[in-house]
């Protein structure tokens, strides 16, 4: 197959990175704004695949690496991929302050981390991939597809909008009425704005055809407020 990664038409992964995930003092505060997320439930979802000791994982937008530091502990590689010079800094002190020598870490982005060496047995991505359009989503999950194995698992989270144009006012009014009041402890109304302003979420139905054409059967997928999705993936 043709290589295009290098193409002069492909999108630079770090314009639609956003400024402020290339901020220091922004990616200091990140857990903190996130809501210190728990890993715990999806490196769960991995091992309920089957994965153990001996598993390869790549996590891609790792950010400050609270999923790849724990599925360092559980699994046997652990390769976390960020875009953001600054979010790969905090995790690689992380990663060495925690003793972890199978977890490295890389600053490339879904359209340019090169895998090498035998398939992956997992792939995961949190709240990283609206940050491409859905051309280049759509190319990102062929990429993610033919990184595994066959039977491997892609775990996506991510703001996926699970309903209809028509009801898009009433869903979004209802979100940001419970968006943070301090944006250093969360999401604020102006940051939901902005989100849907410069950034690529899309809609349920547009998104499980991509990962159907990129060779992923759906196992499972769960949703907190018609907003945040969650899918397990197999490759066929």
């Amino acid at each position: 197959m043709e290589s295009w990664e290098d193409a002069d038409w492909v999108v630079d992964e770090l314009v639609h990175a956003g400024p402020e995930h290339l901020d220091p003092e922004f990616v200091a505060g990140f857990d903190a704004k996130q809501g210190h997320p728990d890993p715990g439930p999806d490196v769960a979802a991995l091992r309920a695949r089957g994965l153990d000791r001996s598993a390869r994982v790549v996590d891609l937008g790792a950010g400050t690496g609270r999923f790849a530091l724990a599925a360092a502990r559980e699994f046997g590689e652990v390769t976390a991929v960020d875009v953001s010079p600054a979010m790969v800094d905090r995790l690689r002190a992380a990663a060495t302050a925690a003793g972890l020598s199978n977890l490295t870490c890389v600053r490339a982005g879904f359209l340019s981390h090169r895998h090498t060496g035998r398939p992956l047995d997992a792939v995961y991505t949190r709240h990283a991939l609206h940050q491409l359009p859905d051309f280049w989503k759509a190319m990102a999950l062929h990429r993610i597809a033919a990184m595994l194995r066959p039977g491997g698992v892609l775990r996506l989270r991510d703001l996926i909008f699970d309903f209809r144009p028509a009801e898009a006012p009433e869903v979004l009014r209802a979100w940001m009425a419970g968006a943070a009041a301090d944006g250093s402890r969360g999401y604020t109304r102006q940051d939901y704005a902005e989100h849907l302003r410069t950034e690529f979420s899309t809609f349920r139905w547009l998104l499980e055809p991509m990962l159907e054409a990129a060779g992923f059967e759906i196992a499972d997928a769960s949703w907190q407020g018609r907003i945040y999705g969650t899918y397990t993936c197999v490759r066929r």
